[in-house]
């Protein structure tokens, strides 16, 4: 039996240089931008449908913590595998969970963009998981990518 393993990389836009693309995000810097990534443990105020996210083990900011998600359908814990606040990167994997995700491992990058926006790239490497196709889980995390883009730009303009 031969088993595939997805690759892909999505972006979405954060730049007041770019007119109105369906992902547009106004005014926000990578500096607004990279903390309410790298708090890691924080994900139930931006992502869609998690009820909770709380720090399950480990040392806020650094490699090894792991978080406890959990949403309506299921739950998952993921662990920080690194973590790079000079270039505003970290990458997580997604261990023990009721959700299908098998050998998922992510990396989420802020990344500054003409004219004083930023970007947020997600990518990620996975097995697949069944009953969902590529295409499917993709979508899936595109429109994860524009709720927490937008829900992070909206927190940190009211910051501002």
């Amino acid at each position: 039996m031969v088993e595939r393993t997805f690759h892909h990389s999505m972006q979405i836009l954060v730049s007041s240089a770019v007119a109105e693309p369906p992902a547009e995000l106004k005014a926000s810097t990578v500096e607004q931008i990279w903390p309410f990534i790298a708090e890691f443990c924080n994900l139930e105020k931006f992502f869609p449908a998690i009820d909770t996210c709380y720090r399950k083990e480990g040392t806020p900011g650094q490699p090894g913590l792991v978080r406890y998600c959990e949403r309506k359908d299921g739950w998952a814990d993921e662990k920080l595998l690194s973590i790079d606040p000079i270039n505003h990167s970290l990458s997580y994997e997604v261990m023990e969970n009721n959700l299908g995700f098998r050998n998922y491992v992510a990396t989420l990058d802020v990344l500054p963009t003409e004219g004083g926006g930023c970007k947020i790239e997600w990518s990620f490497v996975s097995d697949p998981i069944q009953g969902m196709k590529l295409e499917d889980l993709v979508s899936f995390i595109d429109d994860c990518l524009r709720f927490m883009a937008k829900k992070m730009e909206e927190a940190a303009q009211g910051q501002s």
